[in-house]
């Protein structure tokens, strides 16, 4: 069987990156943009660094900020029509996971009108056409939407997060640059650093895990494993490294997929909005002492990328118990509270469980589950 992998065309890292966005949008022959970024970063003036250049640069634009942290379905609605009435030809997306996911299905939806009721885009969606050409800006160092051909809409009325998986939706290009995520806040930082970690940890372990993907995984882990913490305390170096590490983690398991962390971590979000950085985090430890057993020699190589001593002379099992206290340390560190005591009533866990297990992340865990192993899962942080 063949392996598919799939980036995008074009990608630009380091400070000063952002400056390449006018000129690309002038070479591909763009004529006006709909920018897409949340009502935050507008307010706090993160957007105006981009929209700032477009200005600079002659080049006409309408700004779409109906956003939430956790896109719905009327967000994307709202923004299929806004598009139409721009007359624009091009998407800019700059933010995180929120408004890349947001831009990523107006774009699906705008070429492919059939596809007008936004569920019916859950899963891999039969689409014909590319999406409306996205140029991505993100702002956060972890979700690494601007690389993927996934993305996660909230379904508020049903109580659920629905995972899109296009290869129509990869942004044309990206501007990876840490000067755009100066200002993340530390609690903002730590949770989408550990939300780039989890990505790096479930593709490194998923069955569709192949030779290329464990390329991009194991170097990602190696580089948060080394820089999140600094990058937590806003030390440049760290900055740098997270918005790079984040990305290769990206280019990694948006090719073979994710694992049961995400799964729960959907379900956290649709049901309390919990920030789905900090849900991965937190579930991360519990979700990794779940699938050692099935995980080979994987374990000693994430010890091994955290500085574990003897990591591949130790006995497997304490070998995979090191990697998972590595980790942990990591998000304690970090500030990321291991614990869902406070936000999971007991009467909502058989129905997270069951929700959990439907989601379009599960077939990929290295680990078969069930809904009773992901109650048990939930309950265990629960005490």
């Amino acid at each position: 069987m063949a392996n598919r992998f799939i980036l995008n065309e074009t990608s630009y890292h380091g400070a000063g990156a952002v400056k390449e966005v006018p000129n690309e949008i002038k070479a591909r022959g763009f004529k006006k943009a709909f920018v897409a970024s949340d009502p935050d970063l507008v307010k706090f003036g993160i957007t105006e660094k981009v929209t700032g250049l477009l200005e600079e640069a002659g080049i006409p634009y309408v700004l779409y900020s109906d956003i939430q942290p956790n896109p719905t379905i009327d967000n994307v609605k709202n923004g299929v029509k806004a598009f139409a009435d721009a007359g624009a030809d091009c998407i800019v997306a700059i933010g995180g996971g929120s408004s890349m996911d947001t831009a990523k299905a107006i774009g699906i939806i705008n070429t492919n009108p059939e596809f007008a009721d936004v569920r019916s885009l859950e899963g891999v969606a039969a689409t014909k056409n590319p999406c409306t050409p996205i140029l991505a800006v993100p702002t956060t160092a972890g979700t690494a939407a601007e690389v993927t051909i996934n993305y996660v809409i909230t379904d508020p009325e049903n109580k659920r997060k629905f995972v899109c998986v296009d290869v129509h939706d990869i942004p044309v290009v990206a501007f990876v640059d840490p000067e755009m995520m100066a200002s993340m806040p530390a609690g903002l930082t730590a949770a989408t650093g550990m939300d780039a970690l989890t990505h790096a940890i479930e593709g490194y372990i998923t069955g569709g895990a192949w030779e290329l993907s464990d390329m991009f995984h194991l170097k990602a882990i190696q580089m948060i494993a080394k820089n999140l913490r600094g990058a937590v305390k806003d030390e440049p170096e760290g900055r740098t490294a997270m918005a790079l590490a984040q990305y290769i983690a990206g280019m990694g398991f948006s090719n073979v997929g994710l694992g049961v962390d995400h799964s729960m971590a959907h379900t956290l979000s649709a049901y309390y909005n919990m920030p789905h950085g900090k849900a991965c985090a937190t579930l991360l430890p519990t979700v990794m002492a779940y699938n050692a057993p099935v995980t080979g020699e994987k374990y000693r190589d994430i010890a091994d990328a955290f500085g574990v001593a003897g990591a591949y002379t130790l006995p497997l099992e304490e070998a995979r118990k090191a990697a998972v206290e590595a980790v942990k340390k990591l998000g304690e560190d970090v500030g990321i509270v291991m614990s869902l005591k406070d936000v999971v009533p007991m009467e909502d866990v058989d129905a997270l469980s069951a929700d959990a297990l439907k989601d379009a992340c599960t077939p990929g865990n290295p680990r078969p589950v069930t809904v009773e192993d992901i109650k048990e899962m939930f309950l265990s942080l629960m005490q």
